[in-house]
């Protein structure tokens, strides 16, 4: 769609409207077909507003309803500072009644974006006849708003819409008479409730809620509720609401066994930069090399969770034909041929350009316990020069490094995570730096499809809701919840990297597009430590190695550098699992039986004061939780009131 509004049209998805322009609810335009093209070297061909303040609007009214599935801006070939900085996009049938699609903006460059518009309720499509674009926010200050070009795509076809706006109308209709319901009982008027109910055979909500409802507050029968909502548990009816919550983080510090006659070598010294892998089948972690502060090491080692214990099973695998000591290197593991794979070191800059310099490539058999050297050089074989801080990759070359930074664009950088998806083949990147930039971008690319698709730029300000941009982060991914997990590392800031030192612990949900923050520690609690704060998570660190059971949903985290200016050849060898907790069906039914019981007293303590004080000591006592300075004040202060 272009600079005057029409929808562009391909093979698969015709989406044709005609064009309402709209700035404010006062004025309306209608635009002419030519200039429905895309202009991005003509500063003439857009939509301009008179002022930057609300309300500002644009409307696009299509020909006819359309499952609106994505919309593309189109830009100036320069940047502006009337580019989009803020916008939303509303949808809907009439122009009074829009649903919100879109909540994003623009970067101030010259490529197109598109965005994926919300389409569906219940994972039902729906249909729109008008598209409003609402800017909020331009790059320049105080400067009015452009809009060059606008493009689009969906599904118009007849035999798909129709079905979907029939479902659309309907389900309106239930929406509409549901919230009168909900009106009706809320202020008791029982006639009109029923009549209506009766009338349209429409469920105000879950028949367990009605129950509920009726047994807690029309007759007051709290063990009824109580019953009710154990029932409810049980049926596994709160599993979808547990799904929803925001995890804890629980973090345990394992303290190995130890191996008599071993004395301190029953577990690896203190080290950065080196490399972790775990078997989720056997629940083993593999870990190798790495960095003392003083020399790189060369020395394998196995934990195995089940007997909590390290075994070294290489003092030096270079003379065992394995790889010589390094740092910064990547493993992988390959569970089901019970192989391990070994790519990259770290070199001083002062010899990393040098012509000698070879990249050897390494596989140790697990059942063998031998290493084996696949490639004594992988640039001569046709894959990767030497790297380091990488990720590991097959050796077919799938994209060329970019200088760009277009929307289809990889550019190389080193310190980054990369994650494959199993299930939608998908590889999803995350940061780095590329020379002396640091890079917060966040993209996924398809490797059957060979597309990139931009998650987030690194250019907008989220409010601090994506991770901090910084160096060796560390990330894992679970497929089966999709879900991505990073903990963040060393601060981009050198000047201020002792004091900027701190570990956060993010999720990103595949599906719902949103990160959110479970965990975070900064280098003010590493330097004033109580004892119980250090027993209880890791102090925060650098360089070191994060692993990720996904059958078991453990994290296991090993040494790193402190960031101690004092001692800068400091290095960690601390060991700590890491677990992701929501509320458990248990907690839920605790907590409930709470409320309803907390309810039930403050009825008894109108009635009879002394009988509320003894159900207070004694039946609602008994579900408050202790941990819980918030339930246990309330109690308190009840008791102390009573009394």
């Amino acid at each position: 769609m272009a600079a005057g509004g029409a929808v562009s049209a391909t093979p698969e998805c015709r989406l044709l409207p005609y064009a309402l322009h709209k700035w404010s609810s006062f004025s309306s335009t209608y635009l002419p077909e030519n200039i429905l093209v895309d202009k991005p070297n003509d500063q003439s061909s857009r939509w301009s507003s008179e002022s930057n303040y609300p309300p500002q609007y644009l409307i696009l009214k299509l020909e006819r309803p359309a499952i609106v599935q994505n919309i593309t801006f189109g830009k100036y070939e320069k940047t502006h500072v009337c580019n989009l900085k803020k916008f939303k996009v509303f949808g809907g049938m009439n122009e009074e009644n829009m649903t919100e699609l879109l909540s994003s903006g623009l970067k101030n460059d010259y490529n197109k974006e598109t965005f994926t518009l919300k389409h569906k309720i219940d994972e039902q499509m729906f249909p729109c006849r008008f598209i409003k674009i609402v800017p909020l926010l331009s790059w320049g200050p105080s400067f009015n708003f452009s809009i060059w070009y606008v493009e689009l795509s969906g599904i118009d076809d007849p035999d798909v819409v129709q079905p979907c706006l029939n479902w659309y109308s309907k389900y309106r209709e239930q929406e509409a008479i549901r919230l009168c319901l909900k009106h009706f009982r809320q202020h008791n008027y029982t006639e009109a409730f029923e009549s209506l109910q009766k009338k349209t055979k429409i469920a105000l909500e879950h028949p367990m809620l009605t129950d509920l409802h009726d047994k807690l507050v029309l007759k007051g029968d709290f063990d009824a509720c109580e019953e009710l909502i154990e029932k409810a548990v049980n049926d596994g009816l709160f599993n979808q609401y547990i799904s929803q919550q925001e995890y804890k983080p629980r973090w345990s510090q394992i303290i190995p066994k130890s191996t008599k006659g071993d004395g301190e070598d029953n577990r690896p010294g203190m080290r950065g930069g080196h490399q972790m892998v775990i078997d989720v089948q056997t629940e083993t972690v593999y870990l190798f090399g790495g960095w003392d502060g003083t020399q790189d090491l060369a020395d394998c080692w196995t934990y195995s969770v089940k007997e909590n214990q390290w075994t070294c099973i290489s003092r030096d695998t270079e003379k065992e034909n394995g790889p010589s000591a390094r740092s910064c290197h990547k493993m992988c593991i390959d569970i089901q041929r019970r192989q391990i794979y070994t790519l990259g070191r770290y070199l001083d800059s002062s010899v990393r350009n040098s012509k000698s310099l070879k990249s050897d490539f390494y596989r140790y058999d697990i059942d063998t316990n031998t290493w084996m050297l696949l490639s004594e050089d992988t640039a001569a074989d046709g894959g990767p020069k030497l790297v380091f801080d990488h990720q590991c990759q097959t050796w077919k070359l799938l994209r060329e490094d970019s200088c760009n930074a277009g929307p289809e664009d990889i550019q190389s950088r080193i310190g980054h995570c990369m994650l494959f998806h199993s299930k939608n083949r998908c590889l999803y990147v995350f940061g780095g730096q590329r020379s002396k930039t640091y890079l917060n971008d966040f993209f996924s690319y398809d490797v059957d499809s060979d597309h990139v698709d931009i998650i987030s730029d690194g250019t907008k300000k989220d409010s601090g809701m994506v991770p901090m941009t910084g160096f060796t982060q560390r990330a894992t991914i679970d497929p089966e919840l999709n879900e991505i997990h990073v903990l963040s590392g060393l601060s981009k800031d050198k000047e201020k990297r002792e004091e900027n030192v701190r570990n956060s612990f993010w999720i990103y949900d595949i599906v719902r597009n949103s990160w959110s923050c479970v965990y975070k520690n900064d280098q003010a609690a590493k330097d004033n430590p109580s004892k119980s704060l250090q027993e209880e998570e890791p102090c925060p660190r650098f360089a070191h190695q994060l692993v990720y059971d996904e059958l078991h949903k453990v994290h296991y985290l090993f040494g790193g550098n402190p960031g101690k200016s004092c001692s800068p050849k400091m290095r960690l060898d601390d060991f700590w699992s890491l677990k992701l907790c929501r509320p458990s069906k248990d907690y839920l039914l605790r907590h409930c039986k709470y409320l309803i019981r907390k309810h039930r007293f403050e009825e008894k303590a109108q009635m009879d004061p002394l009988s509320a004080l003894k159900y207070l000591q004694n039946d609602l006592y008994i579900t408050v939780d202790h941990s819980d300075p918030e339930e246990t004040k309330e109690v308190k202060v009840a008791i102390n009131f009573r009394n």
